[in-house]
């Protein structure tokens, strides 16, 4: 199995795509880190003595608020967590006075992951669709391996393509970060509202968290795409398809959950988990457990029909 992977990152890393695919996320993050500093040229967080006192008087019109009994829930979640959070903040002694860092310009360039994903769908459509019509499928096949794992090896493959894209993204944006941005003074704590208490946990490993949680759709849309390819034998297809639901799956979705319950049933209804975190659930009544259940009925869906597919397939088809 190792081998079989071996040989398909050989295949990847020959097609002068792949490099282009890699040049052109490192040029997006070099650009959004000049367009940063651009914009943050001349200017600084202003030392505010008082901004324990700013948050009182936030918490206070927050508990206003709170009087409307007509509020909607989701709005009052949001203040009764924001007032917990600048609660702690004041007791804690954690001011609001932080320069933008290395650690906000990883956050902020989360957005570029929808690059990532786009590359690695792009692999994933190709992997199984480009050796039917290159005609290599039969030298694959004929060698003693069950088409199981030679199908399984391309996937792996691609997955970890996709892993080594997002720790490009995110090395290469905490390194730059820390060039033009710097490193914090002194270690500032993610604080985060769960289950009625306020916790702190390490910026780092929110990070990593978050973008783990992120990437999701990106496995989601990229085992599509395999399965697109291993069932159609077309890549632009696979492609095509993809794209347009990693664009428009979203927005769709959020459309029909404002009208229809059984919305919480479709796959981008539950790819966004930090909704759970840092969020209101898209459907009334959705858990993070749901979403998990979901997500995996729709995984095996995928790699079920890609698996059943490839291996019940005539080659001379």
């Amino acid at each position: 199995m190792i081998q079989l992977i071996r040989n398909e990152w050989m295949k990847i890393w020959k097609r002068p795509a792949t490099l282009v695919m890699i040049v052109i996320l490192l040029i997006a993050v070099l650009l959004l880190g000049a367009f940063n500093k651009y914009q943050s040229s001349g200017f600084s967080v202003p030392d505010n003595e008082n901004w324990q006192h700013g948050l009182e008087l936030e918490n206070k019109r927050y508990k206003e608020m709170l009087k409307d009994e007509h509020l909607p829930s989701e709005t009052r979640n949001y203040y009764t967590k924001e007032i917990a959070l600048n609660e702690y903040r004041i007791t804690h002694d954690l001011s609001t006075n932080i320069e933008y860092s290395a650690w906000d310009f990883v956050s902020d360039n989360i957005q570029l992951i929808s690059i990532v994903g786009l590359f690695t769908i792009i692999i994933a459509a190709g992997i199984v669709a480009n050796e039917f019509n290159w005609g290599t499928v039969k030298l694959l096949l004929i060698r003693p391996l069950s088409r199981t794992k030679i199908l399984l090896s391309k996937y792996l493959t691609v997955l970890f393509f996709g892993f080594i894209a997002l720790f490009v993204l995110f090395a290469f944006s905490f390194a730059l970060g820390a060039i033009l941005f710097g490193l914090p003074e002194e270690a500032y704590p993610y604080l985060y509202y769960s289950d009625g208490v306020v916790k702190e946990q390490s910026i780092f490993i929110h990070l990593i968290g978050f973008y783990g949680l992120n990437s999701i759709s990106l496995i989601m849309l990229t085992t599509m795409a395999f399965m697109i390819s291993s069932v159609f034998r077309n890549s632009s297809l696979a492609i095509g398809i993809s794209i347009f639901l990693m664009f428009m799956g979203n927005t769709v979705t959020f459309l029909l959950a404002n009208w229809f319950d059984w919305a919480k049933y479709l796959l981008f209804a539950n790819t966004d988990l930090t909704q759970y975190f840092d969020g209101t659930p898209l459907v009334s009544g959705m858990t993070l457990s749901f979403s998990i259940i979901m997500l995996l009925v729709y995984f095996i869906v995928f790699i079920g029909l890609a698996f059943w597919v490839f291996k019940k397939r005539d080659v001379a088809a």
